[in-house]
């Protein structure tokens, strides 16, 4: 029996190689070498990357025996997944391996802010001797934000605990109660913004959450106080944060991530009171080892035919029914549709199958369902593995109801949800299989039937029914070159509540989305992406 291959395209830890050596025929190749790469992935049973290899769709082509790649770290912008995941082959990855390095990281940022370290040990290797200058402040008795309590998030609010403050936070998906038990207090972002001292930001970048702290929020802050972002960057508008430090509303600020990098240049490195370094969050000698060890794990496990926890694509859930598997992606997009939809968690949600489908094992689709709520909200990828402890972390049940019953259509799924403030949110659909292709609908929305592709860019708005709207959100959406798709209006009764969902072509900003729903006086306005995987 040949013994499994595994190509190691980027250094990897010592502890990780001596893991895969035991039982595999461990080869090296330099991942940055095209040609090189490509000829070696023609052996491969297996390849580990860290951050410079491009796994792409031509890469997965060349390796006809391939089933596993693995990424030491927690991004996946190098590989392809749905590209690997169509050829049958599992992604893996090393979701928690760094979540303690760059909490860390924040820490050790706002200390430095707090305390002018960088330029005080500047000045004094240059000669200079002015303990004056560099009079800072105390930690102990201050108001600490975090904005984001997610793994990350959790981790530095923990570790500032121990210096005597006070912690609130900002997370429209973490439930009141959780945070409790962790001693923070939840409020609203401009609430966080008045109260804190110190600020620090932990969250995903999303279309919704880039430029969260910008020109407005800034000048709303409590005077003196001072920002942490080790997080992703634009999620501070850079520009707008340098304004405020010039002007003195804002005493210091520490960051680690920029909206361009690599970068040399920001507004930022002007400021002696603001510590910049350059996207160490993850570079610590624990994280790389945690990683890699992770990740040599899981090429075991695959390869040796077993669950593995931290695989990303489908594969992770083990095998599915076929019958089954049509309903991966739509219960998927369903959980992002009704996350924007309900502009927040539920406490708890119910995945609803309904048809012959049923009689089968469909627990899968709860995972999925789970994951595509999770999505767009927290800063971790969530897989078919980590959603439901996702759920779990924020207080949030998710159950499995199947219905082995006669429908006069397609087999169907359903989320039922009930949010912490008693409103009730409903999204369903159904995928019709006709020869090879899957065509996957939305078919009901809050008790709105509607007739939506699940595909592309979807907005959502609730409004009261009244003339002119339509013209109203084409002419604003065609003049920031918006391109609608589709269009369709269901309404309760003439007069009344109102639902509007378009298909557009492309992504839609925060802010155009808030502009569109002021021109109709919409209560409600989302947008969900459902392109790609």
């Amino acid at each position: 029996m040949t013994t499994p291959v595994v190509l190691i395209a980027e250094e990897l830890a010592p502890a990780a190689l001596d893991v895969l050596a035991q039982d595999f025929d461990v080869r090296h190749v330099d991942g940055t070498d095209r040609p090189a790469l490509l000829a070696a992935l023609a052996q491969a049973d297996a390849v580990i990357v860290r951050s410079a290899t491009q796994i792409d769709a031509e890469a997965i082509a060349a390796a006809s025996g391939l089933k596993v790649v693995a990424r030491a770290g927690v991004g996946l912008d190098n590989v392809d997944v749905p590209a690997a995941t169509a050829r049958g082959v599992m992604v893996v990855n090393a979701p928690t391996s760094n979540i303690v390095s760059a909490a860390e990281q924040a820490v050790a940022l706002l200390l430095a802010v707090a305390r002018h370290t960088a330029s005080a040990s500047a000045a004094l290797k240059a000669g200079e001797w002015k303990r004056a200058r560099y009079t800072g402040v105390e930690v102990q008795g201050k108001t600490v934000g975090v904005v984001g309590l997610g793994r990350i998030g959790v981790l530095f609010a923990q570790r500032m605990a121990a210096f005597g403050t006070r912690l609130i936070a900002y997370d429209p998906y973490v439930q009141p109660a959780r945070a409790a038990q962790l001693g923070v207090r939840l409020v609203g972002l401009d609430e966080l913004l008045r109260e804190s001292d110190f600020i620090s930001v932990h969250l995903p970048r999303t279309p919704e959450t880039v430029g969260l702290i910008g020109e407005r929020e800034l000048a709303t802050v409590k005077p003196g106080v001072r920002i942490v972002n080790a997080a992703r960057g634009g999620l501070i508008d850079e520009q707008a944060l340098a304004d405020a430090l010039a002007e003195g509303r804002v005493a210091g600020a520490g960051i680690d991530v920029y909206v361009k990098e690599p970068t040399t240049s920001s507004p930022l490195f002007a400021f002696d009171n603001v510590v910049v370094t350059p996207h160490l969050g993850a570079s610590t000698a624990e994280a790389q080892d945690k990683a890699g060890l992770s990740v040599a794990r899981s090429v075991a496990l695959a390869l040796q035919g077993e669950f593995v926890p931290d695989a990303v694509n489908v594969r992770a859930a083990g095998v599915v029914d076929e019958d089954v598997r049509p309903l991966l992606a739509l219960a998927e997009k369903l959980g992002r549709v009704f996350t924007a939809v309900a502009g927040g968690v539920a406490a708890e949600v119910t995945v609803e199958v309904r048809g012959e489908v049923a009689t089968h094992d469909v627990s899968v689709l709860r995972l999925a369902a789970a994951k595509g709520i999770f999505a767009s909200v927290v800063e971790e990828r969530v897989t078919y593995v980590n959603a439901l402890q996702l759920a779990a972390d924020r207080g949030v049940e998710v159950s499995l109801a199947a219905l082995d019953e006669a429908i006069d259509h397609d087999n169907q799924v359903s989320l039922h949800g009930a949010l912490p403030d008693g409103r009730r949110v409903c999204v369903t659909g159904m995928v019709t299989v006709a020869g090879a292709r899957e065509i996957r609908r939305i078919t009901a929305v809050d008790g709105f039937d509607v007739e939506l592709g699940a595909d592309g860019v979807l907005l959502f708005f609730r409004y009261a029914d009244k003339p002119g709207v339509v013209g109203a959100i084409g002419t604003l959406l065609g003049g920031h070159g918006v391109n609608i798709a589709a269009m369709q209006v269901a309404r309760r009764s003439a007069g009344g509540e109102a639902l509007m969902t378009l298909t557009v072509d492309s992504s839609v900003d925060a802010e155009i989305l808030s502009a569109a729903a002021a021109a109709i006086g919409a209560s409600h306005a989302s947008a969900v992406d459902l392109r790609g995987e």
